[in-house]
């Protein structure tokens, strides 16, 4: 009847569990012990090992557990091979003291819990976020907390920053500071709120970002040199810096304003571009045409000089001669292209009336045939393709002006 059958009490056919009320006999689990490893090794049948083990089944039972010590020793040992890939450092310790830097390939370390591994990836680009958070997609949450800060002209400023840095010594990344990490975010919010905290808003929010990371990155370096940390920083980049949303509007207008002011100057500067050039162009002509009549002047008046010298050389060799052809070339000069009627008043003429009409005629001269005064004449002075004849009258000389050779006269 099987032990499961109804009526078999669910009795246990192997171990008699089904009589047994208290606890085993613990000489009895040894000897069962024993006897299953001995038939395992070759010992022999479970009927020969029953009550006491020969010394055979012991000796066997023996090489058996040496075997099986072997082979979790040889596992142990093999345990200890590990492979660093390419771009990362094993750090080995033994008991937690460091003993070695491992570079990537194939290493071998005494297993565990003698001899420990960390594989520390020394070309991984690390970040870290300050001020801001980075979402799910484009979306990004702001942290006042770290982003306000206050600048040099009392004026609150909401910046956010990312750093970029790498892993340089993996000894000193694991064991000098205690999260790297962290350590790195105190000080590039330490290092940036001291250099917005010197610099003045406009500064910040314009033209001095490229600076203001330059200062940022070399301050956060020298301070996580100090620290032998084993980081690297690769890049600091600002990600915004504008002011705070309460006041955003405001800041915006005064944007505009100064947009305005800037254009307004500029379109000033080009009107002075235009204006001045054309002045001082003006000005050059004006002072080279004052230039050009001053020559002009004084060359007319040196000529009129060496003329009146020339003229006064003439006039004390003969001054009748002198004097008469100055004034004929005068009067030339004076009734060239005057239109006049010249009448000589001293001996008396007839002439027609109206005067006027003889310059529209060609040049007549009348005289009346049963007048005395046959030397009468009188003349119109006309265009020289008309003029037929000119009688000026002889002007009266001074007869003293002679007498100044001999001392006697003026």
């Amino acid at each position: 009847m099987s032990w499961n059958e109804p009526g078999g009490d669910n009795k246990d056919p192997w171990s008699g569990r089904g009589d047994q009320k208290g606890p085993p006999d613990l000489d009895e689990v040894v000897r069962s012990l024993q006897e299953k490893l001995g038939k395992f090794f070759g010992g022999g049948n479970g009927d020969n090992n029953q009550g006491s083990p020969s010394n055979f089944s012991f000796n066997t039972s023996l090489a058996g557990i040496g075997f099986i010590v072997g082979g979790a020793v040889f596992l142990w040992g093999l345990s200890g091979f590990y492979i660093v890939d390419e771009g990362n450092h094993g750090v080995e310790t033994r008991f937690g003291q460091y003993i070695g830097t491992t570079q990537s390939g194939l290493n071998w370390h005494m297993p565990a819990p003698i001899e420990h591994v960390d594989i520390v990836n020394v070309k991984q680009q690390r970040f870290i976020e300050v001020g801001y958070r980075s979402a799910v997609g484009d979306q990004v949450a702001s942290v006042p907390k770290e982003a306000l800060m206050l600048t040099k002209d009392e004026n609150y400023v909401d910046v956010r920053l990312a750093v970029q840095y790498q892993v340089k010594d993996a000894k000193q990344y694991l064991f000098n500071v205690v999260n790297p990490a962290l350590t790195l975010k105190q000080v590039t919010e330490s290092a940036l709120r001291g250099v917005v905290g010197s610099s003045a808003m406009d500064f910040v929010l314009t033209q001095g970002r490229s600076e203001i990371v330059t200062l940022i990155k070399k301050e956060i370096q020298d301070v996580m040199d100090s620290y032998e940390s084993g980081i690297q920083i690769t890049s600091v980049n600002l990600q915004d810096a504008q002011p705070p949303e309460q006041v955003q509007n405001s800041f915006e207008d005064a944007i505009k304003a100064r947009e305005d002011e800037q254009r307004l100057i500029n379109e000033a500067e080009a009107y002075s571009n235009d204006v001045v050039p054309k002045a001082r162009g003006a000005a050059a002509r004006k002072i080279q045409e004052a230039e050009g009549y001053k020559e002009q002047v004084i060359a007319q008046a040196q000529g009129e000089t060496s003329r009146f010298t020339q003229l006064l050389g003439e006039y004390t060799k003969a001054p009748d001669v002198t004097r008469k052809r100055l004034y004929i070339e005068s009067m030339e000069a004076v009734l060239s292209e005057s239109n006049k009627v010249l009448v000589d008043a001293k001996t008396g003429s007839n002439f027609y009336l109206p005067i006027d009409k003889l310059t529209q005629t060609p040049a007549v001269s009348a005289s009346s045939s049963s007048s005395t005064n046959s030397g009468s004449t009188a003349s119109v002075d006309q265009p020289q393709s008309q003029q037929q004849s000119v009688v000026i009258p002889e002007p009266t000389v001074e007869r003293n002006a002679t007498r100044s050779r001999d001392g006697r006269g003026r």
